[in-house]
């Protein structure tokens, strides 16, 4: 028999550290798995810094329901000041999430939560992880910009779908789509179009690197929802 996984995610950042792009990544990678996938992005004012949310339902199973989620069994945070600063439009940023839901948050160290936060997530049961993701991103991919590739990457082996090399199948077609084919133009349109192709796989092999690193970094500190040695705790 099918071992049914469904997952509702709610994903919550900033204008310009690619929340949406991450959607659509899982999104995509899951369908690419032979899984199921359905997601909805929401913004308001298109500017940095500006909230940013994005619903991503994923599993192995027909999935029927569109729209917002409400109740997320899953919370992907791409910046502390979602929580600190309340720049975000679910608040609190936990609002709805079911009992043992997972939360991945990027930063650090843990956030120092307000006594009503820390209680009811306690009351919930949520499993909180930390991850360095822009620290990641820097280091590995020399920018902040794949970021969102490291919450993909750590999500992916928290929730043990999709398997990697649909993620980076995913960020394949994302970054280069079905590839540049160079036809009998001049020579020097060739050349123009071996260029773009060359920088595409670079920025391609880059982002990739970064889903890798996080990917393991959550594997490393044995993360995932069905570890039975795993504690529910809250930063206090």
């Amino acid at each position: 028999m099918l071992d049914v996984k469904r997952y509702n995610v709610r994903m919550a950042g900033l204008g310009g550290q690619g929340v949406v792009t991450a959607s659509h990544i899982l999104s995509n990678a899951v369908v690419i798995s032979k899984g199921f996938s359905s997601l909805v992005p929401f913004f308001g004012s298109e500017k940095r810094n500006a909230p940013v949310e994005s619903y991503v339902r994923i599993s192995n199973e027909v999935i029927y329901e569109i729209g917002e989620i409400v109740y997320p069994n899953v919370l992907m945070i791409f910046s502390e000041q979602v929580i600190t600063l309340g720049k975000s439009y679910t608040m609190p940023f936990y609002t709805g999430l079911k009992d043992s839901g997972v939360v991945l948050i990027n930063n650090t160290k843990p956030i120092k939560f307000v006594p009503d936060e820390t209680r009811e997530l306690k009351e919930k049961g949520a499993r909180i992880y930390y991850i360095p993701a822009t620290q990641i991103a820097n280091e590995v991919a020399k920018t902040e910009l794949a970021t969102n590739m490291c919450m993909c990457g750590a999500i992916a082996a928290i929730l043990g779908m999709p398997d990697t090399d649909s993620l980076k199948a995913s960020v394949k077609d994302r970054f280069i789509g079905k590839g540049i084919v160079v036809s009998g133009g001049t020579a020097a349109l060739d050349s123009v179009i071996e260029k773009k192709f060359a920088k595409k796989a670079k920025l391609l092999q880059a982002n990739t690197d970064a889903l890798m690193a996080a990917y393991q970094y959550a594997v490393d500190h044995k993360w995932g929802v069905h570890a039975e040695s795993e504690e529910k705790t809250v930063a206090v």
